[in-house]
């Protein structure tokens, strides 16, 4: 299997300066074969420098890359990008604009004969669903059918792995989930192993198997998206994957007492210590309920699948954020009931304690 396997990875810029600040330190990545990850995390975290030291483009300065158990990156050992098995998706798909589609898709495939280059582009069109287009140029192609395009020539030459940075950039909201999804598919069809590297959350969490998210330049977490995103390895983590509510608490038995009532913990803790626990807003809930923890509603935002409504609670010094599904029955300045459904996640440092609700960025 064409498995990525990235161990202790460390690059800096500027040579020759002693003080010059690692870009990536000590990185570690392993991602199955078959599989997709995505690299994610904040500008400047390392992911663009990681992406061209695995294709090639750069050096590391220590640490090794092998994908299928064949050494590209080690101390003394660098193979040029052209000797990798690597397949390169571009940001805006970077075709040659004066090349067919067809030509385009090709270009990899001096090695085999014309006959066996029509078969193969023929095929590769019919993957990405675009049959027929081989006679167009890039210019004719909607933005979408670009990246579908760049897709097709960097998996012509059947690579081990191919690297995808930052695909949908240009892409307008409405076609981003559809070309995803034909990417995805297109992988998997061929079986290879995919690094998707981006700073968009929702796009990692919805197109990934595997989501590593990047801080500092090494791996802050890797997992699952689910697991990421239900059980975040630190606060910083689950406020750069989504809305979170963080809540000062004593866990005791294990439940955690905080100041919205008693909660389950997802992972019971022993005894009795001050921690912090983590919540999402679509597990707080607004109610009716008299016996119900009581605050203000200070603002509603609409978007359309779903609103956040913000609630003042009585004696939370910060406001949290509820995720509400469906119509929306309050307004600011409202009085409401908030209770809490499903387990919360606990930290050990009370470092944090109300919502943070800005856009993850």
């Amino acid at each position: 299997m064409n498995d990525l396997r990235i161990t202790g990875v460390s690059k800096a810029y500027g040579r020759g300066n002693p003080d010059r600040a690692p870009v990536l330190d000590g990185l570690d990545l392993t991602v199955p074969g078959g599989a997709l990850a995505a690299v994610l995390g904040p500008s400047g975290c390392g992911k663009t420098t990681l992406l061209r030291i695995i294709a090639g483009f750069l050096r590391a300065d220590a640490g090794t890359v092998r994908v299928g158990g064949r050494t590209l990156t080690a101390p003394g050992v660098h193979l040029p990008p052209e000797s990798r098995r690597i397949g390169i998706v571009p940001q805006e798909g970077a075709l040659f604009p004066h090349l067919s589609v067809a030509r385009n898709i090709a270009f990899g495939l001096s090695g085999l004969d014309r006959g066996k280059r029509r078969d193969r582009m023929e095929q590769m069109l019919e993957l990405v669903g675009l049959r027929g287009y081989g006679d167009r140029m890039p210019h004719e192609l909607s933005g979408g059918q670009q990246q579908r395009i760049a897709l097709a020539r960097a998996l012509a030459p059947e690579p081990a792995l191919v690297l995808l940075d930052e695909p949908f950039n240009a892409l307008d909201s409405a076609l981003r989930a559809g070309v995803r999804a034909d990417v995805r598919a297109a992988l998997r069809a061929t079986g290879a192993t995919g690094v998707l590297v981006t700073h968009d959350q929702q796009e990692a969490l919805s197109t990934a198997d595997l989501v590593a998210v990047v801080r500092d330049g090494r791996v802050a977490q890797c997992g699952t998206p689910q697991e990421v995103y239900h059980h975040p390895a630190d606060p910083w983590v689950a406020r750069f994957v989504g809305d979170t509510v963080l809540l000062a608490c004593t866990t005791d038995d294990g439940t955690a007492s905080t100041a919205l009532g008693r909660l389950p913990l997802a992972t019971p803790s022993g005894g009795r210590r001050d921690g912090t626990v983590l919540l999402r807003p679509e597990q707080l809930r607004l109610t009716e309920s008299a016996g119900a923890v009581q605050g203000t509603v200070t603002d509603v935002v609409f978007y359309g699948h779903d609103a956040m409504v913000t609630v003042s609670v009585d004696g939370l010094g910060d406001p949290v954020g509820i995720r509400v599904t469906g119509p929306v029955s309050v307004r600011p300045g409202q009085r409401t009931g908030v209770r809490i459904t499903g387990e919360a996640t606990l930290h050990e440092a009370p470092s944090a304690r109300h919502l943070d609700t800005s856009p993850a960025t």
